[in-house]
């Protein structure tokens, strides 16, 4: 399988927390995601548009920070033309965009002069519950 997000030739990276310990590196993160990435997982203003060929819309800020529980790091986002954040992440010296194909051959700056922050960001329950989903699914692929 090819891989086409941002970064993905940074793929090597392994988590630093043990709960997620069963994750070989971001490509298997990605196969995982792929599975679990659903229409309700997406932001609710994108849903009409979620499909199965497009799994990565709407579900960038849930997995930023889902991913920097797996890796730690820092999230991002990249100021949209709708004022929205599309969120991204970087650990260490890597940054990448797991969620990156939803803009198809769009190419985004990935500048890291917007820092994100999970209580910013998950003042809004909806969100927070989508998250707290993600990271469920996510868990049970352990066993």
């Amino acid at each position: 399988m090819g891989y086409k997000y941002y970064g993905n030739e940074n793929y090597k990276l392994k988590p630093i927390n043990k709960d997620f310990g069963f994750i070989k590196d971001l490509h298997h993160l990605y196969d995982l995601m792929s599975d679990i990435w659903c229409e309700y997982s997406c932001a609710p203003r994108m849903r009409k548009d979620w499909s199965k060929d497009n799994k990565t819309l709407g579900q960038c800020s849930i997995t930023s920070f889902l991913i920097q529980d797996i890796y730690g790091g820092e999230v991002y986002g990249v100021l949209l033309p709708d004022g929205a954040y599309h969120c991204y992440n970087k650990v260490g010296d890597i940054v990448f965009d797991l969620t990156s194909e939803q803009f198809g051959d769009e190419k985004l700056t990935y500048d890291l002069s917007n820092p994100q922050y999970r209580e910013e960001h998950f003042k809004s329950e909806e969100k927070y519950q989508r998250y707290l989903y993600l990271k469920e699914q996510l868990l049970k692929k352990a066993k």
